[in-house]
């Protein structure tokens, strides 16, 4: 049975070329289309999609209430269609925390031309979104009230353990819930998560206002510093090097790995370089296999390396393809991850 999609988005430019766009391929069919969020709520009942993708910026309600109304009243996949824009990053970053399962970027300029280039993508991750798991997590607390201080305040000391995270798919809460649940004092963590470059440092930023560790987009040549968490930017790999007795980031402009830039592999590689057996590493939610090749290799290292549960994955993509594989010594729900891999950075 194809996907059944229904496309809500106030321009009716858009509106026909997502529908072109999706139309073509054959495991997909648009069952309808709405100018708005209440023509929409009609068409849902009417039509009943397994999939939805969703406009932000629309007339009669915002897309971001009626996501949120959505996922109370009836939840279903979403798909956010959003602008590479500063403000369209942060509005895309509060629709995942609602529960949309993914996004594409409107292209600023050429609005056919980038949208097309982007079908291949957009339909994967539709009929992604239609295997995909609407997972409730656990609401934000309250913003940590102090300013975090900045990375200097710490020194130049390396930590004399590391821990690397990939994820992508339903990665940006995921990781949100694993670093709350880290200590201030938690051992320098990497972090590549799937995503453009424009959502990567707003990305860090929210992350940062709600972790008691310092999380911050991955400058090259920073030190690594205990307590401090390292987001590779968008559109760059993060790697790790030593130089002589501390570690520091690399961020380069090299060629897409596994499809991906950045690519969680390829930071996984840099581990196994320069940290060696004082890593642990997971793989969190995400589409694809990114990361699954290179996590087993540092397992078969000495590496302790989890992935997360398919029951708490919004896509058990990735951690999947790397249990499958014999890369994970531990299989746990998002919720265990933060406490273990700490406990496995300290010598548990």
């Amino acid at each position: 049975m194809p996907v059944k999609v229904l496309i809500i988005d106030d321009s009716a430019l858009v509106r026909q070329l997502l529908t072109g766009i999706l139309s073509k391929d054959p495991e997909i069919e648009v069952v309808g289309a709405a100018p708005d969020p209440i023509i929409a709520r009609e068409k849902i009942k009417l039509l009943k999609p397994d999939v939805l993708t969703l406009d932000v910026e629309m007339p009669r309600m915002d897309g971001l209430q009626f996501l949120a109304n959505l996922m109370r009243l009836h939840p279903l996949p979403v798909v956010m269609v959003s602008s590479l824009t500063e403000v369209g990053a942060d509005v895309t970053l509060k629709a995942l925390e609602l529960g949309a399962i993914d996004f594409v970027t409107k292209p600023k300029l050429d609005l056919a031309k980038g949208l097309s280039a982007y079908g291949p993508i957009l339909c994967e991750k539709v009929k992604m979104a239609a295997r995909a798991r609407i997972i409730a997590l656990p609401p934000r607390p309250v913003e940590k009230p102090v300013v975090a201080a900045p990375a200097m305040a710490m020194g130049f000391r390396t930590t004399d353990k590391l821990i690397a995270i990939g994820a992508s798919a339903g990665g940006t809460e995921a990781l949100r819930v694993v670093l709350e649940m880290m200590p201030a004092d938690a051992p320098a963590t990497l972090i590549t998560q799937h995503i453009p470059a424009e959502f990567s440092r707003p990305f860090a930023e929210r992350l940062n206002k709600h972790s008691a560790m310092v999380v911050m987009q991955a400058e090259d040549g920073a030190p690594i510093l205990a307590g401090h968490a390292y987001i590779a930017p968008g559109g760059r790999h993060l790697e790790v090097v030593r130089d002589g007795a501390r570690w520091r980031c690399r961020v380069s402009d090299g060629e897409p790995v596994n499809r991906h830039k950045p690519s969680v592999g390829v930071m996984f590689n840099s581990v196994l370089k320069a940290a060696g057996a004082n890593a642990v590493a997971a793989l969190l939610t995400g589409m694809g296999d990114d990361g699954s090749r290179e996590l087993l290799a540092l397992r078969q290292a000495g590496i302790r390396t989890l992935v997360q549960d398919e029951a708490s994955s919004v896509v058990w993509g990735m951690p999947g393809a790397a249990y499958r594989l014999g890369a994970a010594d531990e299989v746990l729900p998002l919720q265990a991850i933060a406490g273990r891999l700490v406990e496995l950075a300290r010598g548990g």
